[in-house]
């Protein structure tokens, strides 16, 4: 029998992200919260040792029983909120607030253990805390963030990035690139192959055919060819013609300055955007502490909170959880429809 079919609840891994951001606090809050735990069985991929400091720090306790990760690949089994022990790293390792190879090295071993027992059936989804790139670069892991991660180690080769909340849901054609690459990497089956994966999950999240928006590259969508090197009549126009081809309810490619107006908002499901800041600004803007990042296309259900580290405030208390507390919602809910599929 699977982990998560001993419950009513889906087992869900959260992995505690960097251990010198605001990962750990936010894991021990999110033990704590009787809203995020009533219809979700949580996990904490972490360290305990960091997870109790940090909850020393910060006012808290640790709510949740530990066990040993050899414990848990053992097959031990999880009834309750609980803690993963991971043994990444020790306290002597690190500072809070400060980039560190040692943290990177560790948030990237609670990701390796998440997938491992998500592809193993032993949870029904991972929600991550956030990581430091840097840091996971100084400890010779050179993905460019989580999306990568996953979809490499997952074996995916038809994945994107997903920015959801209830005010705006933007996907990314692009995502960790400078944007003096973005025009090379957009190809009309790239864009095709996001349409088509921002349809798919929103049929499954909302229960009903979306209508989604497809934004150009350039100023004005390009303004027929005064702007850029045509990129929308060229690469993405196609696209969306395709799209529509196979039923999907698609328009673009739009001016991406008017596409996330109310009006526009209020009208569609979901915007198509060719790259990083494209969407993220409007997601952070509409819903910095509410917006969940998942990624599409993998064999596993995958969320994230959608902020960094700030190891500014680390460690202090003042991290704000709504953003986690989203993505665990964003995760059950997608982990009981495959569960039913």
């Amino acid at each position: 029998m699977d982990q998560h079919s001993i419950t009513s609840r889906p087992l869900i891994a959260v992995t505690m992200g960097d251990p010198a951001g605001v990962g750990p606090e936010l894991c021990v809050r999110l033990l704590a919260e009787p809203s995020a735990l009533e219809q979700s069985l949580p996990i904490i991929l972490g360290d305990a040792v960091v997870l109790q400091a940090a909850a020393a720090s910060t006012g808290q306790s640790l709510a949740a029983p530990v066990i040993s990760l050899s414990d848990f690949a053992r097959g031990m089994s999880v009834s309750g909120p609980t803690v993963i022990d991971c043994g990444a790293i020790e306290l002597n390792q690190f500072t809070p607030g400060t980039v560190n190879a040692a943290t990177g090295n560790a948030s990237f071993q609670y990701i390796q253990r998440a997938i491992d027992a998500a592809l193993a059936g032993r949870v029904a989804a991972i929600t991550t805390a956030p990581i430091s790139k840097e840091a996971l670069h100084l400890a010779g892991h050179h993905f460019p963030g989580h999306t990568e991660i996953f979809a490499s180690k997952t074996q995916s080769n038809r994945w994107c990035m997903m920015q959801y909340s209830e005010e705006v849901v933007c996907t990314f054609v692009t995502v960790h690139c400078g944007y003096s690459e973005v025009p090379q990497l957009l190809t009309t089956q790239r864009i095709l192959e996001v349409i088509e994966l921002t349809h798919e999950a929103l049929v499954k999240i909302r229960d009903r055919v979306p209508k989604i928006l497809v934004c150009g590259l350039n100023p004005h969508a390009g303004e027929h060819g005064l702007f850029g090197q045509r990129e929308e009549e060229r690469v993405i126009a196609p696209a969306v013609e395709l799209a529509k081809q196979q039923g999907i309810l698609v328009e673009g490619p739009l001016p991406p300055d008017t596409a996330f107006v109310p009006s526009r908002r209020r009208t569609s499901d979901a915007v198509v955007c060719m790259y990083h800041d494209q969407g993220h600004i409007p997601v952070k803007a509409l819903a910095f502490d509410s917006a969940v990042n998942t990624t599409l296309g993998l064999p596993i259900v995958r969320t994230s909170v959608d902020h960094g580290t700030a190891l500014d405030i680390a460690w202090k208390g003042l991290a704000n959880p709504g953003s986690l507390y989203s993505a665990i919602r964003l995760a059950n809910r997608l982990a009981t429809k495959s569960l039913k599929m």
